[in-house]
């Protein structure tokens, strides 16, 4: 499982892999400080990622007419971007889970402008999906499809069970904090029985190519990394 940006740059370099299903929309969240109002506002101001890549964020700006050399990028996780926001020292932030129910925790001034999961059309299309080594889907389909429907089962009980899953997730030892566990849980749209993942690999190749971050066209991407297998 893994972002549908670092699935499609894989496949533009060669490695064999299928998309088995879609899991959910959304995740991340664009904070940014009084008195930018949109993604425009962003030109000359610094912005922080931490545990993202730029990709996204580039193809919004690109959206609005902006290039990616119109920000001032401060991806450093040495610089600890997440907490020059919360502090006032940069001007914006692009945040994944938990980052962005850690800035809502610590009550950081600003307010989030891009909302993935509800701002279109980013929340119109999986922004995660599950992917197998293509050879080995050929050979075990059996395996693959037991695979993929527990995973999907447990997707379902993320959204059907919020608190069992967020507890169940830090008595484990793989979460430090079941209240950001459970924000995050809660807020996330699982669509995978209403989004197609052809559709998503389309639009964001698309607009990864538009701006220069793969060179395969949708089409190439598309017939090279079959999807809908199950």
């Amino acid at each position: 499982m893994s972002s549908v940006l670092t699935q499609i740059n894989a496949f533009d370099t060669g490695v064999p892999m299928t998309i088995v299903a879609g899991l959910h929309a959304g995740c991340y969240e664009l904070f940014a400080r009084a008195g930018i109002r949109g993604i425009t506002d962003l030109k000359g101001k610094r912005v922080g990622l931490a545990s993202v890549s730029p990709a996204l964020l580039i193809m919004m700006a690109a959206s609005v007419g902006l290039d990616r050399n119109d920000i001032d990028w401060v991806n450093d996780p040495a610089s600890q971007p997440l907490d020059l926001f919360t502090d006032g020292k940069i001007d914006a932030f692009l945040g994944f889970p938990p980052e962005p129910q850690e800035i809502r925790a610590r009550h950081a001034a600003g307010r989030v402008i891009v909302n993935t999961a509800l701002d279109r059309p980013w929340s119109q299309y999986f922004c995660c999906m599950l992917v197998g080594n293509r050879e080995f889907v050929r050979k075990n389909p059996v395996a693959t499809k037991r695979a993929v429907r527990a995973i999907l089962k447990a997707t379902d009980l993320c959204d059907s069970e919020p608190q069992r899953v967020a507890q169940d997730t830090a008595d484990r030892g793989f979460a430090n904090r079941y209240d950001l566990l459970l924000q995050t849980l809660k807020e996330n749209p699982y669509k995978w029985r209403e989004y197609d993942a052809e559709d998503s690999v389309r639009f964001y190749a698309l607009r990864l190519q538009e701006v220069g971050l793969i060179k395969s066209s949708p089409q190439r991407i598309i017939a090279d990394a079959p999807t809908g297998a199950f």
